[in-house]
């Protein structure tokens, strides 16, 4: 823990170097922040900083710039991460015109997260688990056709034209609909065969291409997150180096970015910020991260981000993040039936 003197002066440091992207002398301190202390002191302060592992100095005679642990003391000194009043109805207000629909408030979130902190925005689908069953429906195609309809929870629609040994009819159909809605409603594919018994011949066809319909949705592999934002990174002075951006860019080609940003555990609801080296791909050492997860723990979950160089805004990013996982958990929850 520093003292409170070291502290104010490191996060004044910070908070200038994120604003204008150049090293901070100390004679700049005094003439700027109003700290009631001589410049001798402050250079005595930051020379104790940068014994410490806070700042860098890149050149002898240049002033100081944060480094990966000065960032994390002013990250841990923020104490109010709140979204300007007028922000929030502006985001609520977008999404509440936006059509009901998952890609569409995904892709919705990673725009504005990107035009708000002017940095790259990662947003992933919602996925669950394990699928369940709402509800099915067979309706007759042919003599021996049918399309099954498929509703599983978070409101996606699977369709299937299946072909029984048999003709049927609408009336008989409906009656294996029925029977099987009541039987498996509300059931992950590995619940519904556990549970499978005296069936018809029909009921059981139906059961068979039902469950390969689950089973197939719970095989899907995360689709590939939704990112805006690339523009406000190229014009950062940092990424003028074009090894750095292509590191990043290999991380997207090779569809890695979000396993490279995104720990195996995540806090629901939590903001998680990491800084630098902090962050375990290799690729990403020269970036921080501000994450969170959106939606339901058991449900169906997902990942926003903000992904820049070290130097980031950090509280309206970590603002920002929180409040449209936020906006969006509570979009998730409704298509659940749930309310938050």
């Amino acid at each position: 823990m520093l003292p409170p003197r070291t502290g104010k002066i490191l996060n004044y440091i910070v908070q200038q170097y994120i604003e204008r992207a150049v090293p901070v002398p100390s004679q700049y301190i005094a003439d700027h922040a109003n700290l009631g202390v001589s410049p001798a002191t402050i250079r005595n302060e930051m020379a104790f900083l940068e014994k410490e592992g806070y700042l860098i100095r890149p050149h002898t005679s240049a002033g100081c710039i944060p480094s990966d642990r000065g960032y994390r003391h002013y990250v841990e000194s923020i104490d109010s991460f709140t979204l300007p009043e007028e922000e929030q109805h502006l985001i609520s207000h977008v999404f509440h015109q936006a059509e009901p629909e998952v890609e569409v408030w995904v892709s919705l979130g990673a725009t504005l997260l990107a035009r708000l902190v002017r940095n790259v925005a990662v947003v992933s689908v919602p996925k669950s688990s394990d699928c369940r069953l709402k509800h099915m429906e067979l309706i007759a195609v042919h003599d021996r056709q049918a399309l099954l309809v498929v509703v599983l929870d978070g409101a996606r629609v699977k369709q299937k034209l299946i072909k029984f040994a048999q003709p049927v009819a609408q009336p008989e159909l409906t009656t294996a609909s029925n029977r099987l809605n009541s039987l498996f409603e509300g059931l992950t594919a590995r619940e519904v065969r556990a549970k499978r018994g005296e069936e018809s011949t029909l009921e059981k066809e139906a059961t068979d291409h039902l469950v390969e319909i689950m089973e197939a949705e719970d095989r899907k592999e995360y689709q590939e997150p939704y990112l805006e934002g690339w523009h406000f990174i190229l014009t950062q002075p940092e990424f003028a180096h074009s090894e750095r951006m292509r590191s990043l860019m290999e991380l997207v080609e090779n569809r890695a970015l979000l396993k490279a940003i995104a720990p195996e555990r995540l806090s629901f609801q939590r903001v998680h910020v990491m800084i630098g080296k902090e962050n375990q791909s290799e690729a990403m050492q020269n970036c921080s991260v501000v994450l969170c997860r959106y939606g339901l723990p058991d449900e169906a979950s997902g990942t926003i981000a903000v992904v820049g160089p070290t130097r980031m805004p950090y509280v309206r990013a970590i603002s920002t993040v929180h409040y449209l996982s936020s906006v969006l958990t509570r979009l998730v929850a409704g298509l659940y039936g749930r309310r938050i």
